[in-house]
Formats: structure tokens, sequence, C-alpha cells
């Protein structure tokens, strides 16, 4: 067994920084860093908007999920021959992204970025996975805070470092190869990572690696609700998100260079600072009370981009606006995955992990990407992110009303 500060250590911990990192890398390049490259472009609001269906695999990875479960490549194991082919796969795909722009391409771009979804959606599966089956019961707190921190690490230099790379020096263009590039250097943790100590049989046929999982999860005591709870817990967030690259620059009027600096900078600092404390914290606190800790934190720092919507713009008031989030939104994620890892049974941890974060897809693919441009035109910015704040008071009802089952699948618990 590992304890304190020693279990970040640990050859099953350590390289899910980095696949954690692999993992968040494309979501960006989809996402965030693609919606600020149409917005200098001058493509429309509506435009920019749709641009997030891109996500729509994220939500439906739950349907071939089932093959990585059945099937393998002939190398590294079953989850980690997945997660090789597919990094590499993705570092061809996001360097082919930057041959193209949105201004005169948005089709193309559009068209890459689903594929490109595709392909972060099948990693994320048998990642998802291999963290699940290769982490101890004491050892799945600190787990899922280095994923968190790997993932939020890239959303920052995909998101961020990014804008600052592309307005300043290489263009978007060569940015966009660059983080192929990165992403090829990721796949050499897939090399070093351990395999998992307990060996699984897999299922034996492609129809018993798709019912079998389902049948398992639905038979549990209040499986519909887990699955509400896993739509509404980070939909605030979802919202607050959904066009905050666009508000920045269009809404408060910072250029791209100091968008990108202070992401790059506090987004950094607050995302380690979240990540560490949110795998100590998790460890004292237990799952339950985690969960809507965090998520009472990550609700109540939407309100910072209220105030950044209603007083004169200035890079001080982003900067502490930016950390807060990094770090509240850091810490609910943290104690989300550990909760989709506490749902899993390990014979079917592709299959039932993908089922889950698709469904926590949901919200920000479906509801936050279109309807945050119509709620923006509707009443504004300010409103609009106070909203978001009520936004996220289902979930933590939800958490709130079935917090016996969640106590039940607390560390000690996890199987």
């Amino acid at each position: 067994m590992t304890g304190g500060w020693g279990v970040y250590r640990s050859r099953r911990v350590a390289p899910l920084l980095v696949l954690g990192f692999a993992s968040g890398l494309p979501l960006a390049l989809t996402s965030g860093t693609l919606q600020a490259w149409a917005t200098v472009e001058n493509v429309s609001l509506q435009d920019i908007g749709f641009l997030t269906l891109a996500g729509t695999a994220y939500t439906l990875k739950f349907l071939w999920a089932p093959l990585v479960d059945r099937f393998a490549p002939p190398w590294l194991g079953r989850r980690r021959g997945w997660v090789f082919l597919t990094q590499w796969l993705l570092a061809a795909s996001i360097a082919a992204m930057g041959f193209f722009s949105p201004g005169s391409q948005l089709q193309t771009i559009a068209l890459l970025a689903v594929w490109v979804a595709f392909l972060s959606a099948t990693q994320d599966i048998a990642f998802n996975a291999y963290s699940t089956d290769v982490l101890q019961h004491d050892e799945r707190a600190a787990g899922a805070a280095l994923q968190v921190m790997g993932y939020r690490l890239a959303m920052v230099v995909s998101g961020g470092l990014a804008l600052i790379l592309a307005d300043q020096w290489l263009g978007w263009g060569a940015m966009y190869w660059l983080m192929g590039g990165l992403m090829a250097l990721a796949s050499l943790a897939t090399l070093w990572a351990p395999e998992p100590a307990l060996s699984v049989q897999p299922p034996r046929t492609l129809q018993q690696a798709v019912v079998e999982p389902l049948r398992e999860f639905f038979a549990r005591r209040g499986a519909w609700m887990v699955l509400l709870l896993i739509v509404l817990y980070k939909l605030g967030d979802a919202f607050a998100g959904a066009l905050s690259t666009t508000f920045l620059l269009r809404g408060v009027g910072f250029d791209v260079t100091e968008v990108g600096l202070v992401n790059k900078v506090f987004g950094l600092a607050a995302t380690v600072v979240g990540a560490l404390a949110g795998g100590t914290l998790m460890t004292r606190l237990g799952l339950y009370r985690a969960l809507m800790l965090f998520g009472v934190l990550q609700a109540v720092s939407n309100f910072g981009y209220w105030v950044l919507a209603v007083t004169p713009a200035h890079l001080y008031s982003m900067a502490t606006v930016v950390a807060v989030e990094n770090l509240c939104g850091g810490l609910g994620t943290a104690a989300f995955v550990a909760l989709l890892m506490a749902l899993c049974q390990a014979r079917f941890s592709a299959t039932q992990f993908a089922l889950l974060s698709a469904f926590s897809a949901v919200g920000r693919t479906y509801l936050a990407g279109p309807l945050t441009p119509v709620l923006v035109a509707w009443a504004g910015w300010p409103a609009f992110f106070v909203m978001t704040i009520f936004i996220a008071v289902p979930g933590l009802a939800l958490l709130w009303w079935m917090r016996g089952l969640v106590r039940a699948l607390d560390v000690d618990e996890m199987a």
C-alpha cells in the first residue's frame, strides 16, 4: 500500500500524468483553440457555436467501446495497444488541421475536427479503462488527480500557449503541426507504463462485450439516477466554458496573446495546485464530501466571469478569474473521475467508463455548445454567467439526494 505523497511516485500512478496530457491535448484543438482561430478570422458566432458539435464523438463513444474491450492490437497489451495506436493517428490528424483555415475552408476544418474528436474519444476509452484496471484502491484518488492534472496541463498547452504561439511566432498552421508532434512524444509514456497486475479475461464474443456491461450496470439500484447525476454534475461548468475564449476576446476585448499568456501562466499554476490538492483532499474527505465541496466551488467560480463582464478589462482581474476557474474546475473534475472509476467493474471497464463519460459529455456537446450563443444573444454576457451558477444547482441537489449511494462507492469499496 502506498501512502502520503509517495503515491505519486508509484510506477502505476506516475505515467498517468503524461497519458492524461495526451488525453486532453486534442479537446482544446477542436474546441477552444479552434474557436479562437475562427473568431479572429471573423467566422459568425452561430457557426462557432455549432463547431462544438465536433465533440459528438465524446458522447457516442460507448457505441464502439465494446470493440476496445473485445479486440486488441497485437502489441503492448489489451489497453495500451489501443492507446498507442490512437496517439499516433491523432498526431498525424492534428498536424493535418494545420494545412487548412476556418475562414476559407470551414467545412474541411470541421470534418477534420470530427475525425480528431473520434480518435481522441477512442484513446479516452482505452486510457480510462487502463487507469481503472492498473490502479490499486488506495491509489485511485491520486491517480484521478494526476489524470486531471495532465489533462488540464494539456488544455493550457493546446489552449493558452497555443494561442500565443499562433499569434506571435508560428501562425495557426505551424502551431497545429507542433501540437501533433507533442502527441507523438506523449506516446513514449505509453511504452513506459506497466501492465495491470490483475489480468482480466476479456469478453469471448462481441455480443458479450456489448450486452454484459450494460446488463450489469443497469441491474444496479439507482442506475438511471446515476446517469442523470453524471449529466448534471458539471453542467454549469460546461455552459460557462462553452464560449469562454470568445467572451474574453470579443466580449471583454483582450487580444489573443493576453488571453494565451494568462491561461498559460495562471492556468498552469492553478492546475498544478488544484490537482495535487484534489488528490490529497479526496483521500481525507471521502468521495461524497469531495464531490459536494468541489462541485460548489466550481459553480461559484463562474461568478468571476460575471465580474469580468461588468468591470473594465484588466489583466489582473482576468488572471484571477482564470486561476480560480482552473483551480475549482480541476478539483471538481478530479472528484468526478474518481466517481466514474468507482462505478466501473474491472471486467467491463472500457465499455462502462465510456458509457459514463459519454453521458458526462451530453451537457457540454448538446446543451452548452448550441444553447450558449442563444442565451448570450438573449440575455447578454453578464446575465448569462449568473445563469450558469443556477444551472449547476440541480446537479448538486441530486448529489445530496443520492449521498447514501455515493458513499457506498467510496475508495475502500471500489472494485
